[in-house]
């Protein structure tokens, strides 16, 4: 699956709780619903049914694919508004392009994140490059957005390219874990990406029948998504595959998933997105691509949006 992988993980620093760490219950584990995006690509909605006061501060999150597009199939998303949060687009098969109207932008390969702070607000547009539509292949990654604090909701708006080789990669004490560390930092390691929300995001690939124990900072709250094949969370093993999320409760200072000894055929491993985040605790009102404090400031945004304050489509993009 990942792009951004070594032959050894031994060679790569390792990670591992204290001894002694108290292991975070696991409240709940819930089944993505599927569904279509922008102009009809696949997605599975990882945070559907989930109650906010567990996912405070991320709002949601898609796992857009896995798909196989035949030639001229490809498709993306139309030009659209965002206000008040951050977008993070982790690719991990395939090729995507982003441009704002604020003039970020850029081509994300394998591997490869793009972290766009709508904050105040801009337009932009995510579509496969042309060569991708005409030959078909595949596409497969993950869309999160990340709320941000009042203080900072109307700031000007920000974008930042993390190709997959400026990735923190990380083992467990056995190697039988590699960790790809995007944003946040673990065991005194910093991943890229600058956050204006304290975060923590990585991608775990665990070896089949591999265990993985992580520090975990007391305040954070704690997620886990499967990406591919099956394994279980927490010191009671409870099961999660593919398509599931994990919502760990307080009360501890590690996080554990383990793989099963057995994968399914068309995933040797288990592949798992892990998030903590320091709640905002602030009232969250989401419409449609806007996330404000109140009701107000949403018909605000709809306003500024409709009145073109937004910004404008680049007239090269016509």
């Amino acid at each position: 699956m990942p792009a951004v992988t070594v032959e050894n993980p031994l060679t790569l620093p390792r990670v591992a709780a204290a001894t002694g760490s108290r292991t975070r219950p696991v409240l709940a584990v819930s089944t993505a619903p599927s569904g279509f995006e922008g102009e009809g690509f696949p997605v599975r909605r990882a945070f559907a049914g989930i109650d906010y006061q567990h996912l405070d501060p991320f709002i949601m999150m898609d796992q857009m694919g896995e798909v196989e597009y035949q030639p001229g199939e490809a498709k993306g998303t139309p030009w659209h508004p965002h206000r008040g949060f951050e977008t993070v687009t982790y690719l991990i098969d395939g090729t995507f392009v982003h441009r704002d109207s604020h003039g970020g932008g850029g081509v994300i390969n394998d591997g490869d994140t793009q972290w766009m702070t709508a904050g105040s607000g801009l337009l932009h547009i995510e579509a496969p490059p042309e060569s991708l539509v005409i030959s078909g292949g595949l596409f497969h990654g993950l869309q999160l957005w990340v709320n941000l604090p009042k203080s900072d909701k109307m700031m000007a708006p920000r974008y930042q390219d993390i190709g997959g080789g400026r990735v923190k990669l990380l083992t467990s004490a056995d190697g039988g874990a590699l960790l790809r560390l995007i944003a946040g930092e673990i065991d005194g390691h910093q991943g890229p990406g600058v956050t204006h929300t304290p975060i923590t995001m990585m991608h775990v690939t665990l070896n089949p029948g591999a265990e993985l124990t992580l520090p975990w900072r007391a305040d954070f709250n704690a997620l886990a998504y499967g990406l591919a094949g099956r394994g279980t969370a927490g010191a009671d093993g409870r099961p999660f595959r593919m398509g599931q999320s994990v919502v760990f409760g307080s009360g501890g200072d590690s996080v554990t998933v383990r793989a099963h000894e057995s994968q399914d055929s068309r995933s040797p491993n288990f592949e798992v997105v892990l998030l903590g985040g320091l709640p905002i605790r602030e009232p969250m009102m989401h419409y449609g691509p806007f996330v404000m404090n109140t009701h107000a400031e949403l018909a605000q945004a709809f306003e500024d949006f409709q009145a073109g304050r937004l910004g404008t489509i680049p007239t090269d993009a016509h």
